[in-house]
This record gives structure tokens, C-alpha cells and sequence, in this order.
């Protein structure tokens, strides 16, 4: 999955000869589908920025940009509507993928004064930040977990790829604490802790928000509501049969263990503000005042009436975000 995702030639996120995002590529994110999805976010980031004793400078961290949309519709919603936050906000994309940082880097082309591209490691805040993520941690690469050991990758007779299982990989696959059915296979996210030990090492105050499709370990290590786990690969807004069977050509995903990031995240300190269904939370967090704003300064019918349409699609239930969550968790 590593490989697959991330080889720096041939690796999914790494490709530039894919279209990743858009109604014609592989799929859509929540920021792509409307821009009230960015707003009502620019609107909860102003209310954390008050929280946080309305610094002078602060700093707003994305893990996993992308081409930058959900960063281009944050910064235009607090330059017209949060100025004084617009004016303390630096803004880093922390994605390692060069060819989204170059997108990215066009998409924030007006922003250029206050967008910065580097890695969380080389990041040095000097007060309090946020760090936000969507659709990031679904595509860290998982051990899959089976009785006995875990599966790993080989190749048949036919030299396809196929799974063989073998001992555990690495020793901290056992401090989960699994107890698996015959013919169960559950995933483990050890990048998960490694990615939310890099975060906590630079943040002494401030938020982690992330957004993403999962549920709690109950439920993802049930045996009978996930027998052969959640790993599962998209091409063209649809199911890909096998995972193994073209690396490199699409994207391939697991469910977040929220149980496993909250655990994280008290390891280093950290306490859960909120957690709950993405349609909810953005209504919490002022989607439909967004919308009304929004509609006083739109005089063309159809455009409204898309605006809405967009609207009610992120807070229908049973709709598309009604199946993601947001978590929000604080230090300091």
C-alpha cells in the first residue's frame, strides 16, 4: 500500500498523469462538491482562533491538500468575512505528494503571501495552530491482521499479485490486542500513532480537526459486521474488485479506527472537543448561516438554486456526509 500510494514515480499520489480529483477522476472530496464546505470550516477555524486568545500570528496546518481547494475556499471566506483573522493566519500545506504541491501552489496563487509548503517536519510554530486533515489518515497504509499473523504480498503461479500470510511484521501489531475469528482479517493503522506522535512533538496548544470515513473499534473488529476488514480501492467514483490487481492506478482506502485516534491522542495529551457526524457538525458550526449569507449575494436563480442543492446534499440524512465524521481534539 506504501508502494502503491506513494512510490515516488509510480505511486498513486504521485502520478501526474492521473486525475485524482473531479466529477470525471476518481473521486470527490467534500471541499470539490461546494465551497460552503470550506466556509462553514474558515467560520469554525475564526471561532478557534478567539479561543485561543486571538494571537497576532497564528497558523493553520493542512495534512493532505491536495490541489488546494479546501485552502483556497478558507483563506477567501476569512479574507471577506474574518479580516482580523485573515490577517494573523499563515497557512502551510503539508502533503507529500510534489505533484499536489505543485496544483496546490497554483490554486493559492493570490494567497501567496500567506501560504507556505513544507513538511510537518520542518515546521517550527512559534504560538498556537490547528492542524486539519480530510480524507487524510484513510489512506495511510494498514497491516492486515489475520490469526496467526498478518497478510503479506506475493505472487501466484500466474506471477499475480496475491496474499500470503507470514508472522507479525512489527512487534507493536501486538500491543493491539486482537482476538480474531478464523478467517477474520482486521486492519491496523500503526501510521496513524506515528503520524499523531509528529503532530503533538511541535504542538504545545492548539487543535487537531479531522475529518474522514471510520467508525470505532467495536464495530470495525466485529467479525460479523467486518469479516475480511474495510480495505478497499477506487477507480472512477467506483469499487475496484481486487486491490492488488494494478498498483499505482488507483486510490485505496481502510476506515479510520476513531477509537485508535482518540487513544492517540490522549497518549500526548490531547482531549476530544467534539466528535460527530460531518452533516451535524457543520450544521453546529453555522453551514446554514453560511448559506444564507451567501444566498444575499447571488442574484442569478440557478446559481441559488445550486448553492442550496449543494446545502442540502451535505445535511440530508443518509446523505454523503452523514458518513464521514469530524473529531476535534485540543491541547493546551
Amino acid at each position: 500500500m506504501e508502494a502503491a500510494l506513494y512510490d515516488p514515480a509510480e505511486g498513486y499520489y504521485n502520478r501526474s498523469d492521473l486525475k485524482r480529483w473531479g466529477r470525471e477522476a476518481d473521486y470527490r472530496t467534500s471541499a470539490e462538491r461546494s465551497e460552503l464546505f470550506a466556509a462553514t470550516f474558515a467560520r469554525y477555524f475564526a471561532r478557534l482562533y478567539e479561543e485561543l486568545g486571538a494571537p497576532g500570528a497564528w497558523m493553520i496546518v493542512e495534512g493532505g491538500a491536495g490541489d488546494g481547494s479546501f485552502a483556497w475556499g478558507v483563506l477567501r471566506a476569512l479574507e471577506s468575512q474574518h479580516p482580523r483573522v485573515f490577517a494573523a493566519t499563515q497557512y502551510f500545506i503539508d502533503d507529500r505528494s510534489p505533484d499536489a504541491v505543485s496544483r496546490s501552489r497554483q490554486t493559492l496563487a493570490e494567497f501567496k503571501e500567506h501560504v507556505s509548503f513544507s513538511g510537518l517536519s520542518v515546521f517550527s510554530p512559534s504560538g498556537p495552530w490547528l492542524y486539519f486533515s480530510n480524507e487524510l489518515l484513510d489512506a495511510f497504509p494498514v497491516h492486515r491482521v489475520v490469526q496467526g499473523g498478518e497478510l503479506y504480498v506475493t505472487l501466484d503461479a500466474g506471477d499475480r499479485f496475491a496474499s500470503i500470510t507470514g508472522p507479525l511484521s512489527n512487534p507493536r501489531l501486538a500491543e493491539h490486542s486482537l482476538s480474531l475469528a478464523e478467517g477474520q482479517i482486521v486492519e491496523v493503522n500503526l501510521a496513524v500513532e506515528d503520524w499523531f506522535a509528529g503532530v503533538a512533538a511541535k504542538m504545545k496548544e492548539g487543535f487537531v480537526i479531522t475529518v474522514d470515513y471510520g467508525a470505532e473499534e467495536g464495530e470495525l473488529h466485529n467479525h460479523v459486521l467486518r469479516p475480511t476488514g474495510t480495505l478497499r480501492a477506487f477507480s472512477r467514483h467506483g469499487f475496484v474488485d481486487d486491490v492488488l490487481s494494478a498498483p499505482g492506478e488507483y486510490d485505496i482506502t481502510s476506515s479510520v479506527n476513531w477509537t485508535q485516534v482518540k487513544r492517540a491522542g490522549e497518549r500526548f495529551g490531547f482531549s476530544v472537543v467534539e466528535f460527530a457526524s460531518q452533516d451535524k457538525f457543520l450544521l453546529n458550526a453555522g453551514l446554514l448561516d453560511e448559506l444564507e449569507q451567501r444566498l444575499k449575494q447571488i442574484a442569478n436563480q440557478a446559481d441559488k438554486l445550486c448553492l442550496t442543492t449543494d446545502a442540502r446534499e451535505m445535511i440530508l440524512p443518509g446523505g454523503m456526509a452523514s458518513s464521514f465524521q469530524v473529531l476535534v481534539q485540543k491541547r493546551g
